[in-house]
């Protein structure tokens, strides 16, 4: 009976983990009744962020510049400034990144921006306005989908552990297969029904800014010869919605790596 232990533990970690999704389910959907009564929109560089995070912003901002002819991304990977000028924060941001020679690969300045103090502000003020999630929460459903995920090996490495045990047992192995088979599908069971009732839009995005997002995302589906359609694509999609193949290459393009 030396598998017994084991079992208790696989259904352990599989308790605690369908538990805690519960509870961050339950807790996010309180928390979307709470703020019901919010905002009723979002701008591009919000959308950005609950959509992508950071980097989704710094990648919006950059082909809202090369959008309105002010920043030029070239297919080799390489951004030039014709504009130094910029009209935000943001704006501001990514061209000082770019540096004062005007020209830059455009891999750095996209880590740059998307670290910058700008990007911080935009983050804490959705934090405040209860719309993003704070850096680091574990209670949220994305957290607890991950802890989930990762019940599942946790569970079938006991069970295997349990059938290779040389100490001879009075159970038969099949059933000692079936025994650990409950604790696996009861954790599958819980992905499934999350994959299709919890799943969140977007792990940035608390449930009011997913509210949000969502109306965010159907004006993205209008006509994208309209520049604020196309960057609100850009904004919730990333830079995969750009038409354009150079920008596309451009945003494809990685430093080569140095080899030391």
């Amino acid at each position: 009976m030396f598998w017994v232990p084991l079992l208790l533990l696989a259904w352990a970690i599989a308790g605690v983990a369908g538990l805690r999704l519960c509870r961050a389910a339950v807790r996010e959907a309180a928390c979307a009744r709470e703020e019901a009564g919010g905002r009723q929109g979002l701008t591009l560089y919000e959308a950005a962020f609950l959509s992508g995070g950071p980097a989704r912003v710094a990648d919006l901002t950059l082909v809202a510049m090369a959008r309105q002819r002010r920043l030029l991304l070239a297919h080799t990977g390489w951004a030039t400034v014709v504009d130094p000028r910029g009209r935000d924060a943001m704006e501001r941001t990514v061209i000082g990144a770019i540096g004062p020679e005007g020209q830059s690969p455009i891999a750095p300045v996209r880590k740059a921006a998307a670290t910058a103090e700008a990007v911080r502000t935009l983050a804490e003020r959705l934090v405040r306005g209860g719309l993003a999630v704070p850096e680091g929460d574990g209670r949220t459903v994305a957290e607890a989908l991950r802890r989930l995920r990762l019940a599942v090996p946790a569970v079938a490495g006991l069970a295997v552990a349990a059938l290779l045990m040389p100490v001879p047992s009075q159970m038969p192995r099949l059933l000692v297969a079936l025994w650990f088979a409950l604790p696996l599908v009861f954790t599958l069971g819980c992905l499934a029904v999350a994959r299709f009732e919890l799943s969140p839009a977007s792990p940035w995005a608390s449930p009011a800014g997913q509210r949000l997002l969502a109306s965010v995302r159907q004006a993205a589906d209008g006509d994208t010869d309209d520049d604020r359609a196309y960057l609100t694509s850009v904004a919730v999609r990333g830079v995969h919605a750009v038409g354009e193949p150079q920008v596309r290459a451009a945003f494809a393009h990685r430093e080569p790596r140095v080899e030391w």
